[in-house]
């Protein structure tokens, strides 16, 4: 699993790839744990699934975790490019309407930007 870091329009993105599970899953915890702690302001973040060929559970309770920091924080966290497998995730853990996916990163961005 990679996990690449970018900044656009007060929003950082994580774009993901690979398999996000087992001791995938904690470097994913652990690098938006980072990225939350040197947010300045209102954090808001962006999940980007278009390369991830499978996650586990334990990826979608890092998602989580980081979901429930940000907005403790007053923050947002938008999702886009939500294959099959991850969809299918969130609706058997009920989470489906908590990480409502955006069509694309332009809408995701819009949004996050809207509160």
């Amino acid at each position: 699993m990679a996990v690449n870091v970018r900044h656009r329009e007060n929003v950082v993105i994580l774009e993901l790839s690979g398999k996000i599970f087992g001791p995938a899953a904690l470097e994913f915890k652990k690098t938006f744990e980072q990225q939350i702690a040197s947010c300045t302001g209102t954090p808001k973040f962006l999940v980007d699934f278009a390369h991830v060929t499978i996650m586990g559970s334990s990826g979608l309770g890092a998602l989580t975790g980081a979901y429930v920091s940000v907005e403790q924080k007053g923050g947002l966290v938008a999702i886009i490019n939500v294959g099959t497998n991850i969809q299918n995730l969130m609706i058997r853990s009920k989470l489906v309407e908590t990480f409502e996916p955006f069509d694309s990163e332009e809408e995701a961005i819009e949004a996050l930007n809207a509160e």
